[in-house]
């Protein structure tokens, strides 16, 4: 609570956590009942409804890539406030349509500018909180996980009454938390500089500066994206597959299910903090990454252990394993955070966080697949697999960030280049230096 009345960025970026918070109990309403208004007010069949989400899932991979390319021309704010406003009129747009063809762009526009918004919030709070923006993402965590969950209970309260006028003031309620949202960031100042990783340092690149290429050049860069997205599926191990595993494959009775979800935000509300001190820096984020792929590994032999075990075993080895897998998604929030910043040239961190922001995106549309058309069909086997997995793309991440850091460190060394083993002096910390260079 002192951390939430004095964060890092004052003023500014209490407004934003406060805006983070309504935004997500307004989603957190909308998505325990999206499935359902689809199904019985708009009467989907799976098939549409497959198709409809799918599309939606595809939109929202282009929204972080184009809200970091705006964000170098467009103050961070306003493309926010528009974000949040465009939400507006396609929750409005819901309200009074139910035609599939009408329903199928309306969710594209509402993903697109969700994972847009998503994109423009880490960058406004990257300036605004400077070298502390470990400790904000933290926060961030605690305040957005404890609105996703009053706006469950907001919407269970809507779906035990079960109406059509109950769904559509769920809605309602979702399109008036973007309005509030909206005017909180309208509150707020620009934060300084254009693409620049902390508002400390306030000032553009020299003229005389490098040139900084695109991310989309960016061969190292784009290494370090294209591991991540692998390194983001504890969301659908937790969502997807422990549920489906647990009714498929065990003896442990379904009620469980939902004390996955639970568990899930009490323990990043209370632990986001203390697992965001521990990652916090270009060291501390590289070692998470190493631990992240051990943790989920950890997690994925508990669920094969559940396998062979009665009600009560099955259900604890469960639950141990959905406290593994919360811990991985508490030190990969922080270390894909930090890197994506660190990893980044300076002057152009707005283009590049937006390349980085297509990893979550990815691996919502892919993952679920993942797991149940390759992971689950192989059965235990799969699960040790996908944890050794993990472990492996877990070590190469962290060594493709330290080369990377390194050649970042490197003086005159242009954006992109990947350092030399023996260009790192003996005795030296590449991390140590790369800090001093990008932090």
């Amino acid at each position: 609570m002192a951390q939430l009345r004095k964060p890092p960025g004052g003023r500014d970026a209490r407004i934003m956590l406060l805006a983070q918070c309504v935004d997500r109990t307004g989603t957190g309403v909308w998505a325990a009942a999206s499935v359902l208004y689809f199904t019985y007010v708009c009467g989907m069949d799976a098939r549409r409804l497959g198709l409809l989400l799918g599309v939606g899932a595809v939109a929202g991979i282009a929204g972080s890539p184009l809200a970091g390319r705006a964000a170098e021309r467009v103050p961070v704010r306003w493309l926010l406030i528009g974000c949040h406003l465009l939400r507006v009129g396609t929750m409005g747009l819901l309200l009074v349509v139910d035609d599939f063809a009408a329903l199928l762009p309306a969710v594209a526009l509402t993903c697109l500018a969700e994972r847009a918004a998503r994109t423009l919030e880490m960058l406004f709070a990257t300036r605004v909180a400077g070298e502390r923006r470990a400790t904000y993402q933290a926060l961030f965590r605690s305040v957005a996980n404890a609105g996703y969950a009053l706006g469950a209970g907001v919407s269970a309260i809507g779906l035990a009454v079960g109406t059509t006028a109950a769904y559509r003031t769920l809605i309602l309620a979702n399109a008036v938390s973007f309005v509030v949202a909206a005017v909180l960031v309208w509150r707020t100042r620009e934060p300084a500089g254009r693409g620049l990783v902390a508002a400390a340092a306030g000032q553009e690149p020299a003229a005389g500066a490098t040139a900084v290429p695109s991310p989309w050049r960016d061969r190292g860069y784009l290494v370090f994206v294209l591991l991540d997205m692998p390194m983001n599926l504890d969301d659908s191990i937790l969502n997807v597959g422990l549920p489906l595993w647990l009714v498929h494959h065990t003896d442990a009775p379904p009620a469980v299910v939902p004390v996955f979800l639970v568990l899930n935000t009490v323990l990043v509300v209370l632990l986001q903090l203390r697992v965001s001190a521990l990652a916090e820096g270009p060291r501390g984020a590289a070692a998470a990454v190493g631990w992240y792929g051990v943790t989920l590994f950890a997690g994925c032999l508990l669920i094969v252990l559940a396998t062979g075990g009665g009600p009560w075993a099955a259900s604890i080895a469960l639950l141990a394993a959905a406290v593994l897998v919360t811990l991985a998604e508490l030190m990969r929030s922080v270390s894909s955070w930090e890197l994506a910043v660190v990893l980044a040239p300076p002057g152009a961190q707005a283009s590049y966080l937006g390349v980085a922001g297509m990893s979550q995106s990815v691996q919502k549309s892919v993952g679920p697949l993942l797991l149940t058309g390759v992971v689950m069909a192989a059965g235990p086997v799969g699960w040790l697999g996908l944890g050794a997995a993990t472990v492996g793309l877990g070590a190469l991440q962290r060594r493709a960030s330290l080369r990377r850091l390194a050649a970042l460190a490197e003086p005159g060394a242009p954006a992109g280049t990947e350092a030399p083993e023996a260009s790192v002096a003996p005795g030296t910390d590449p991390v140590k230096r790369a800090g001093a260079a990008v932090g």
